[in-house]
């Protein structure tokens, strides 16, 4: 079955064509017409100028309107992932919460159940945010859980499902060796909820450290006679950035020195979501922590520290592309190319022939129209 996707906008990382049109054939793209014409198809979806991009990839996200991950309920995930769907996310990896051993791996049992069967976001695995972080900088994670970095564990985890990322700090003990165990296992390491130095950062990047996980939150601060964390990931040009681009965790003027002064292809959107998303306001559980939701920012209701986000994916791009003015066709890269490539996740995150037809539709104020799997609406 051929489908077609014609009078849309294409916007791919180095790549921008007005009028153009996407054939698809078997769950991929076959071809990229530039001039806009529109050869025979079994189904024709008319875009009406509005943009194509490759469908978003968010590596960092626990829940949303009122669901968690964490609440192991595998419709719950489902629930997510159809929320997910809403925002453009194509690709999506269910994040967990700092929890007792035995919880975290029912939890990631169920995460299990729906990559076996994913009925609307992609799910090549998960994201595993602590429990293995300094307790300093735990932030809206569970204090009572915290525990050093243990690779056993981990990799009971890993056979349960593939863990593709995991957030550890890396100044607590244990720490270097057990980056360098699951590095060699495959699972990309993130350095999060830490007090590292610049140095420890730098140790732990030669141990197999690759990501940093919300950049510039819950981890030590740029400082002029210790650069920490976050001097280490504006010094490095290795070390790829989660950032969440919501203008609460990060103020406007972050993300526009960010986007300006930081390679793109470093740079990856994140949402770090929660189950306070996709509500205006109220009260919702993380992790076992009571949180409260008012003005777009989620915060615990004891101390008002940040508790994940509220941001929509599509929402955070907007944010992104009204403060930079960067073009587009560069952008996206932050959106699913970035992240995909860091994974070593091959067909995803460009609109060319070959690639995954994962697409999202966006009007001009990038409210998402339709949301492409595999050439197909779910």
């Amino acid at each position: 079955m051929k489908t077609l996707i014609q009078n849309t906008h294409l916007i791919s990382p180095d790549r921008e064509i007005e009028q153009a049109s996407l054939m698809i054939e078997d769950g991929r793209i076959s071809a990229v017409i530039e001039d806009g014409s529109a050869p025979p198809a079994d189904r024709v979806i008319d875009a009406a100028g509005r943009m194509a991009m490759p469908g978003f990839f968010d590596i960092h996200s626990h829940g949303a309107d009122r669901h968690d991950v964490c609440d192991d309920d595998l419709q719950g995930i489902r629930h997510i992932a159809e929320r997910k769907l809403r925002e453009g996310v194509t690709t999506w990896l269910p994040t967990t919460l700092t929890q007792p051993k035995e919880k975290l791996q029912s939890i990631v049992g169920t995460v299990a159940e729906y990559i076996a069967d994913p009925s609307f976001t992609r799910c090549p695995g998960l994201h595993v945010e602590g429990p293995f972080i300094n307790v300093e900088k735990a932030g809206a994670q569970n204090p009572e859980f915290v525990r050093e970095p243990d690779f056993e564990e981990l990799a009971a985890l890993h056979a349960i499902a593939p863990a593709l990322i995991v957030s550890v700090a890396p100044d607590v003990p244990g720490a270097v060796d057990f980056i360098r165990q699951a590095a060699g296992a495959g699972i990309t390491c993130s350095a999060a909820h830490t007090a590292a130095t610049c140095a420890q950062v730098m140790e732990a990047k030669d141990a197999g450290l690759r990501h940093l996980t919300h950049f510039g939150n819950a981890m030590t601060p740029l400082h002029h006679r210790e650069i920490g964390v976050v001097g280490a990931g504006l010094l490095d040009d290795s070390l790829m950035i989660e950032l969440i681009c919501d203008t609460i965790h990060l103020c406007p003027d972050m993300l526009k020195m960010l986007f300006e002064r930081v390679d793109i292809d470093r740079l990856m959107i994140i949402t770090d979501s929660m189950a306070a998303s996709w509500i205006d306001h109220g009260e919702v559980m993380l992790g076992g922590l009571e949180v409260v939701v008012k003005d777009g920012a989620a915060r615990l209701k004891q101390g008002g520290a940040l508790a994940g986000s509220a941001l929509r994916f599509n929402h955070g791009l907007r944010h992104v592309a009204e403060i930079t003015g960067m073009p587009l066709h560069q952008l996206v890269k932050a959106t699913s190319w970035n992240q995909a490539r860091s994974l070593g996740l091959e067909g995803f995150g460009k609109l060319e022939p070959g690639f995954h037809a994962d697409i999202v539709l966006l009007d001009p104020d990038f409210g998402v129209w339709k949301t492409l799997v595999g050439g197909e609406e779910r």
